[in-house]
C-alpha cells in the first residue's frame, strides 16, 4: 500500500497553511514529509494543535543552501513540492528588507533548481500573495492578468518569486504555478497578525470587563484599509488542486469580498457584546509609509479552472478564531 502512497514536501510546515495542508494531504492518503531548519529545536505547535505532528516526517533543510534543499528532495522523492516558507509579515519586511527577500527569493530559486536536478517531474506550488499588486482602484479587482505594483519588501521579494515560478515553467519545462493568496486566517495565526492581535485582546479585554478589572487599550494603526480575508483551511485545499490540474497556471487565491480593519474590528469586538469605540486607540506610529489602501480580488479564475470558491465569510472566520481562542483559554 505504501508504495502506491503520493508524496509530499511541504517547505515551511511549522507555518499556519503548512499545518492545514499537511492535515489535508493526510486525510487524503499522502506521505507528507516536511522541512525546518531545525526540526530538533522546532515547537511545530501548529501541527501539534491539529494532533498530526506525529505523522509528519520531519527533514532537516536550509531553504537558502542548495546543496540541503537537494538532499531534502532526494530524501522525501516527492510528487509534489509545496513552498510556503519564507518570512511572511509585511510588516515585519520593512524592518528585516534583506532577511525577508532572501528568505523568499533564494528558498524558491533553490527549490527550483533542486527540482530540475533531482526530481524534474515533481509538481511545484508556490505561495504568492495579493500584496503583489499593492493597491487596486474601487471595482477594478486584480485578477492573473493585473499588473503587479509592490509596495513593500515583501511584496517586491514574492513578485520576484513569481517570475522565478514563471520561467521554470515557460523555459524550463517544470510543471511549476503560483498561488496568489490572499489574506487567510485561522486560529493557527500568529500574534504578529494584525487579525489575531485583535482576537486575542478583545477577549482579554471582555475578561477584564466581566471581572472588573481595569483593561488595555488595543492599539491599531489604519483602519480605513481595505482587505480580502479568508478561511485559510479552505486556501490549502485552492492549492493542492492546483497540483492536480493538467497544466500548471497561476491562479488568485480569494473570497473576492473586501472588508475594512474597521469592520474586522466592529465584528470581533460585538461578537462578544463589546462596542469596540470604547477599547481601541488609533496609533499613528502603526501607520505604515504608502500602505495600500484596498486590494481587491477577482477569484473567478479558481472557480471556472479548480471549481473551488470560498465559502465562509469574515464573520464566520472572525467567530470559529474567537471561540478557538476561548477553548484554549479554558485549557
Amino acid at each position: 500500500m505504501l508504495i502506491n502512497m503520493k508524496r509530499s514536501l511541504i517547505c515551511g510546515v511549522s507555518g499556519q497553511d503548512g499545518a492545514y495542508l499537511a492535515q489535508l494531504l493526510l486525510s487524503r492518503g499522502y506521505q507528507v514529509f516536511g522541512t525546518s531548519r531545525d526540526p530538533v529545536n522546532t515547537k511545530f505547535e501548529g501541527l501539534s494543535k491539529l494532533g498530526i505532528l506525529s505523522q509528519i516526517q520531519l527533514i532537516s533543510m536550509a531553504p537558502t543552501d542548495i546543496e540541503s534543499v537537494q538532499r531534502a528532495l532526494k530524501v522525501s522523492n516527492p510528487d509534489e513540492v509545496y513552498n510556503l516558507s519564507g518570512q511572511s509579515s509585511v510588516g515585519l519586511s520593512f524592518e528585516r528588507p534583506q532577511e525577508t527577500i532572501v528568505s523568499i527569493v533564494d528558498a524558491t530559486k533553490n527549490l527550483l533548481e533542486a527540482i530540475r536536478l533531482v526530481k524534474p517531474n515533481a509538481r511545484f506550488f508556490n505561495a504568492g500573495s495579493g500584496e503583489c499588486f499593492g493597491g487596486t482602484l474601487p471595482n477594478q479587482p486584480a485578477d492573473e492578468n493585473t499588473p503587479f505594483n509592490p509596495q513593500s519588501p515583501y511584496a517586491v521579494a514574492k513578485v520576484q518569486a513569481y517570475q522565478l515560478v514563471k520561467d521554470a515553467r515557460e523555459n524550463q519545462s517544470l510543471f511549476a504555478c503560483t498561488g496568489i493568496l490572499f489574506n487567510h486566517e485561522s486560529p493557527l495565526r500568529p500574534t504578529k497578525f494584525v487579525t489575531q492581535k485583535i482576537i486575542q485582546a478583545a477577549i482579554k479585554i471582555a475578561d477584564d470587563v466581566k471581572e472588573g478589572r481595569p483593561s488595555e487599550k488595543l492599539h491599531l494603526g489604519n483602519l480605513v484599509i481595505r482587505r480580502d480575508w479568508g478561511w485559510a483551511p479552505e486556501y490549502v485545499e485552492a492549492m493542492w488542486l492546483m497540483l492536480q490540474q493538467p497544466e500548471a497556471e497561476d491562479i488568485v487565491i480569494a473570497t473576492g469580498q473586501t472588508h475594512s480593519l474597521q469592520e474586522f474590528v466592529k465584528i470581533a469586538f460585538s461578537s462578544i457584546g463589546l462596542d469596540w469605540q470604547h477599547y481601541v486607540v488609533i496609533d499613528q506610529s502603526l501607520f505604515r509609509v504608502n500602505e495600500a489602501m484596498q486590494i481587491e480580488a477577482d477569484p473567478s479564475k479558481a472557480m471556472r479552472v479548480l471549481g473551488w470558491a470560498a465559502k465562509k465569510n469574515i464573520s464566520e472566520l472572525i467567530s470559529l478564531m474567537i471561540a478557538n481562542e476561548c477553548l484554549q483559554n479554558v485549557h
